[in-house]
């Protein structure tokens, strides 16, 4: 078979990918190669990739190269090259949460998500960079420094699955994974110029997961296109007992996304999500995006759920998600943990029985007022991040125009807030700013409705088209 140039392989989507290999033009071992080239070339730079195993990845390829001549039934994810967000248990590869107390932690269990991909036939490279236990929409820690984004290497790539975007977007890998509580899947995609899709609560198993009544954290699919999400959320989707919130439906049914009429559509545009502040290039581009979605023939209208209180209390189910995951650590390892951990898990200390009481009646009326407005729309609209990529040396957003944030995550309220409502949301890119720096488009499906939120969004991304600017050389 012709070998196929590296700089063009690692452009190209996973499904063009699985697509080439299933039909003999090229080999898993071919694809490896290109991705551990890239690697070599960007990674220096942009650290996305914090453990590497490029042996393990090749013996790995060649066994399904050979699975493949036997004539083997292939998974969907047969030979496309992965790397696993550096929070998800990888047995005998090292998994840190970007923490000096687990520095040299190696499991001896996989996580839920990485059984999946690895028995759907995807070949393990490594793990991706993430902030200090995944706390904070910017990706550094003590452990492995700051990852860069790779259109910009000077700004930030935004967070927590902020490596797995960038390996996305600069070629080393084909398909990468990451969680999201307040964002982590959405605003490093909106950053990086990929796609990061945030399931509905029970969609993606997540397991082992001491918290397994928590609603705020889920896992995820990112990719470089919106039909590569799908591919990898058929995946990891799908139900599995051990999970109290599990969704008991079947995962195949995110491999077809067979393009819909939206010409009757109707689309609720949030531009501010109830007044926050947002970068004007951001507004811009977010209007940009709402115009593109009225010319496929929708109908698209300012309105948006009522927002007042729930960043306060996104504020106050967070804190107690992080003094529950973090809480025993903090009393014998305070040393190793970065102030705006501190921070997050002693503010629980701070609320009443009161402050959670509310807090849980504003997510119940936010949901419901979400349902309700996605009866009369089909999608809501919105921006990713308020922000467009700044400087990496900075480790928060502190203000936006003329108002101060309160905290290290307040920037990313655009985000949280959606979080809060239950439903699933993706970011899709949506264009670039005028100095180069990529925005995405919050796009908001109705509740448990992953299948018509990614084909939208794939029917938007055909006639935007920013995903298929690439960075680098």
């Amino acid at each position: 078979m012709p070998k196929q140039p590296e700089s063009e392989l690692t452009t190209w989507s996973a499904c063009e990918l699985a697509n080439e290999i299933r039909s003999g033009h090229l080999s898993a071992r071919e694809l490896t190669e290109a991705c551990l080239a890239k690697i070599a070339q960007h990674n220096p730079t942009l650290n996305a990739l914090v453990t590497l195993d490029a042996e393990g990845a090749l013996r790995k390829a060649d066994a399904a190269d050979q699975r493949q001549a036997r004539g083997e039934s292939l998974g969907p994810l047969h030979g496309l090259p992965i790397a696993h967000k550096d929070s998800f248990l990888t047995a005998g590869m090292r998994t840190t949460w970007g923490s000096k107390i687990y520095a040299e932690h190696v499991p001896t269990q996989d996580s839920l998500i990485v059984t999946r991909q690895a028995q759907a036939g995807s070949i393990l490279l490594g793990k991706s960079n993430l902030p200090e236990f995944g706390a904070g929409s910017q990706t550094f820690n003590s452990v492995f420094g700051a990852t860069r984004n790779p259109y910009a290497p000077s700004k930030t790539c935004g967070g927590s699955s902020g490596g797995a975007a960038v390996a996305l977007a600069s070629g080393m890998v084909a398909l990468a994974d990451g969680s999201d509580m307040g964002g982590s899947l959405r605003n490093p995609a909106s950053f990086c110029n990929v796609v990061g899709l945030r399931p509905s609560v029970g969609r993606v198993p997540n397991l082992p997961n001491n918290n397994s009544f928590g609603q705020l954290t889920v896992a995820g699919p990112m990719g470089r296109c919106v039909a590569d999400v799908a591919l990898l959320l058929s995946v990891i989707a799908g139900p599995d007992r051990r999970d109290p919130l599990t969704i008991e439906s079947p995962a195949n049914q995110f491999r077809d996304l067979a393009q819909d009429d939206w010409k009757h559509a109707r689309i609720a545009y949030s531009p501010d999500l109830g007044g926050l502040p947002v970068d004007p290039a951001v507004r811009a581009m977010t209007e940009i995006g709402a115009k593109r979605i009225a010319d496929l023939g929708c109908t698209v209208e300012h309105a948006e759920p009522d927002f007042s209180g729930a960043a306060e209390a996104f504020q106050v189910l967070r804190a107690l998600t992080y003094a529950t995951g973090y809480g025993h650590l903090l009393k014998t390892q305070r040393q190793h943990f970065k102030d705006t951990v501190i921070w997050n898990v002693e503010l629980a200390q701070r609320f009443s029985s009161q402050d959670v009481i509310d807090a849980e009646a504003v997510r119940a009326r936010l949901f419901r007022d979400t349902q309700a407005l996605l009866e009369r729309y089909d999608f809501i609209i919105a921006p990713v991040s308020q922000v467009l990529p700044f400087p990496v040396e900075q480790p928060f957003v502190e203000r936006i125009g003329e108002q101060s944030m309160n905290n290290y995550i307040e920037w990313m309220n655009s985000c949280s807030l959606i979080t809060l409502s239950g439903h699933p949301a993706i970011s899709v890119p949506c264009g670039f700013s005028d100095d180069g720096l990529p925005v995405g488009l919050q796009i908001i499906g109705r509740y448990r409705d992953e299948l018509t939120l990614l084909k939208f969004a794939q029917a938007f991304e055909t006639i935007s088209k920013p995903h298929t600017t690439r960075p680098l050389a």
